[in-house]
């Protein structure tokens, strides 16, 4: 037997000095290991790992614009080459990316540093750089306006050189610079020195990132496609060369797993019928003598004759280059855009106004739930008051209305849902804390004089978050249902694909029903929502002491 073996028989003794006895794991150790013992948790957790990892490479697996664009001479040879694809990308491109790699391997490397302190390090990482880059991004629009003056006027033509990257670097610093201050007040490392360094990467990082895309480059797919079909370029594409915001009306309501090229053919097919039946009915209007009906049909057999050539006009580009053997997998909508291209563009929109508005609600449900649990009495009762307001307000009629008012987009729609679903987390934290204010470590905590700020979020917190993680994940759900939900009314962002979206197209136009624009966005909707409950489920059941017991 090794050395190293557990002895199959002990004494008292032995037992009473620890030997033969396995080593303890932490709580949220033991909570996860049970959450992975459970087979729909798994599937739950692969499905939400699934969404995040396309919300982050759609832009390199869904565009239209060439990954590799060479430039070809009259001899056909290779002049010079780029790529309109990296072109393309955003600072949130770009951020995401690289988050998904160095954040991968900064949690699963080996190092000294315990995980959950690294996960609390790319949290805060990840904040800080999201909120420079959509702050910059406002900041761009604001100062690209032509009727902005005075001061305004002199910061925007001070940035807008296209070669002078260092100045809008020093931009983009000093508006994520508060940011970055209210990081290091937040203990997610316990070295100071550490936490300053982790801030300052990610500030740099962002400033880089927001002033190297500063301005939008308006994208002309169709220029790719006549350049191609001309034989002045050659494009190398990427897995699926269409854009969420790429459509062609020649391409509408195209079923699954048909290409460019058999689409048109299947056009000009239907195209010509239609001409014949207007032929037909032409020859028995003329053979009745029915003057009036005979012009009414010669009128329309000249319009669809029109449409027929300027329709071919398009076609003829798309016949003529490689991208007509491009294959829609899960087909087109009423618009003429990808189906799966959109799919995946929608994870993006799912991801972030689930997390985003969530992660405001918690941070605002924590803050009130705590005060009120810690100090009771009347603040307890002024701020639950405070609470049963807000639990008043329906969300999805606010949100219907606040898209007739403000602005349709992306951010405004996390705000609306953070700042009105964080009472569950408000009641919860006030429930934890009302138990614990009463604990020996929190009158311990209190009379060796540490500050409240201390005693409320280093001592009780870690202590009463669990509930709160559990319900942030049935909120999760929520956020998602109530964004589809906007999408499918026509009230979601602007110029933003999503499942909402896709879902509403389903009955099209004309009331023809959709299948492919049901089922498939449709299926995304339903499977990530029972993801975040299922999980949500799997967790309440490994943190609870009493479900444990019960199931055994």
């Amino acid at each position: 037997m090794p050395e190293t073996a557990v002895p199959q028989a002990i004494s008292g003794v032995e037992a009473m000095r620890g030997i033969g006895a396995a080593e303890a794991r932490g709580f949220w150790a033991d909570a996860w290991q049970r959450v992975l013992r459970n087979r729909a948790a798994v599937l739950a957790l692969s499905w939400i790992g699934l969404v995040g990892l396309f919300a982050v490479i759609a832009p390199f697996v869904a565009n239209a614009n060439p990954l590799i664009l060479e430039e070809l001479g009259p001899d056909g040879k290779t002049l010079s080459w780029s790529s309109p694809l990296w072109a393309s990308l955003t600072a949130s491109d770009f951020l995401m990316a690289l988050g998904l790699v160095v954040g991968g391997l900064w949690l699963a490397l080996p190092l000294r540093l315990p995980r959950g302190e690294r996960l609390g390090a790319l949290v805060v990482a990840a904040v800080i750089a999201m909120a420079s880059t959509v702050l910059s991004a406002f900041a761009s629009d604001w100062l690209d306006e032509p009727e902005r003056a005075g001061w305004s006027r002199t910061l925007g033509d001070w940035v807008s050189d296209p070669k002078d990257l260092f100045r809008r670097v020093l931009l983009v610093g000093a508006i994520g610079l508060p940011f970055a201050a209210a990081a290091l007040a937040v203990p997610f490392l316990l070295s100071p020195r550490a936490r300053a360094v982790v801030v300052t990467v990610a500030l740099i990082v962002a400033a880089i990132a927001a002033g190297s895309r500063w301005s939008p480059r308006p994208a002309n797919y169709d220029q790719f496609v006549d350049r191609e079909a001309a034989g002045s370029v050659r494009c190398i594409y990427t897995l699926i060369p269409w854009s969420p915001d790429r459509l062609r009306s020649e391409l509408i309501i195209v079923p699954p797993l048909q290409t460019v090229g058999e689409a048109i053919t299947a056009k000009e097919t239907a195209s010509v019928r239609e001409s014949q039946r207007f032929a037909a009915a032409l020859a028995a209007a003329r053979a009745s003598g029915n003057t009036d009906q005979t012009m009414r049909i010669e009128d329309d057999m000249a319009q669809v004759a029109r449409q027929r050539a300027s329709l071919k006009r398009e076609w003829q580009p798309l016949l003529g280059s490689p991208f007509a053997r491009h294959r829609f997998l899960l087909g087109t909508d009423p618009n003429g855009g990808d189906v799966l291209a959109q799919l995946l563009w929608a994870c993006r929109l799912s991801i972030s106004v689930g997390f985003v508005s969530t992660g405001i609600a918690v941070v605002i449900g924590v803050t009130m739930g705590s005060i009120m649990g810690y100090f009771g009495g009347t603040i307890d009762l002024i701020l639950f008051r405070v609470v049963e307001i807000f639990m008043a307000v329906p969300v999805l009629f606010l949100l219907i209305v606040a898209a007739g008012v403000l602005p349709r987009s992306t951010y405004v729609m996390m705000a609306i849902i953070g700042c009105l679903s964080w009472t569950g987390a408000a009641r919860f934290t006030r429930a934890e804390f009302m138990k614990l204010r009463h604990q020996d470590f929190v009158q311990g905590a209190r009379a060796a004089g540490l500050p409240l700020r201390s005693v409320l979020f280093r001592h009780m917190l870690p202590n009463g978050v669990t509930p709160v993680l559990v319900d942030a994940s049935f909120a999760i759900a929520g956020a998602i249902i109530a964004e589809a939900t906007l999408s499918y009314l026509g009230l979601g962002p602007d110029n933003q694909a999503s499942w909402g979206k896709l879902l509403s197209s389903a009955t099209g136009t004309t009331g023809t029903f959709i299948w492919w624009l049901a089922i498939f966005p449709g299926a995304a909707i339903f499977v990530s929502v029972l993801s975040y409950n299922i999980l949500g489920g799997a967790l309440r059941d490994a943190i609870d002491p009493k479900l444990r017991k019960a199931a055994h």
